[in-house]
């Protein structure tokens, strides 16, 4: 049994959230999909009705819409629901993650993971964020050890100049590191913002 359907026949209770409890990563549930809230602003006019204004994002498409709630309308909140999973395999351009507890296995496509996959290996444990038992998106840790396995040669003792220069790690990704950065070297890698953190050893 697969993990989506082990959920099958659980029955989903619908909980309501009003528009003035949005907050920045509060999840809801529009016209059968799951939508993010990544702004919002409280707005209070002069005459007429409060009302809050939101930008939300897809969390399956990933596109950015704005939309403008009643103050207080009540919108139903999408349940997301985390499991631990690893990252096993890949099989015809999808990527496999395992329960290790129960050794099912979920299956998620590129588009689905995002830009996060440039940073994914087998082996390594992720987040992955299900609704209504199906699969949506992995949260990736926050930082990553990865090996170096393209750059210009290391400029020995060149720690004071602060100078980068691109490398690109064992899956791929291509981040700027220090100079004295050489091939082969282990590196911690910040997923959120792309960024080097310091050598591994």
């Amino acid at each position: 049994m697969t993990f989506a359907q082990s959920y099958d026949h659980v029955k989903y209770a619908t909980e309501m959230i009003s528009s003035n409890d949005f907050r920045t990563g509060t999840t809801i549930e529009l016209d059968g999909a799951v939508w993010r809230v990544v702004e919002f602003l409280h707005v209070k006019p002069g005459k007429g009705s409060a009302f809050v204004r939101t930008k939300l994002k897809a969390v399956q498409a990933g596109n950015v819409v704005e939309k403008t709630f009643r103050a207080g309308e009540m919108v139903p909140q999408a349940l997301l629901e985390k499991s631990t999973l690893q990252h096993t395999y890949m099989e015809s351009g999808d990527y496999v993650f395992m329960d290790m507890s129960t050794y099912e296995e979920t299956r998620l496509t590129s588009t689905q993971i995002g830009g996060g996959r440039k940073y994914l290996k087998e082996g390594m444990e992720v987040n992955v964020v299900s609704w209504n038992g199906k699969p949506l998106e992995v949260e990736l840790p926050n930082s990553v050890v990865l090996e170096v396995k393209e750059t210009d040669p290391g400029v020995k003792g060149d720690t004071a100049t602060g100078g980068t220069k691109p490398a690109i790690l064992e899956t791929g990704a291509q981040v700027m590191v220090p100079l004295f950065i050489s091939i082969g070297e282990k590196i911690k890698v910040d997923t959120r913002n792309d960024s080097y953190l310091g050598r591994e050893n």
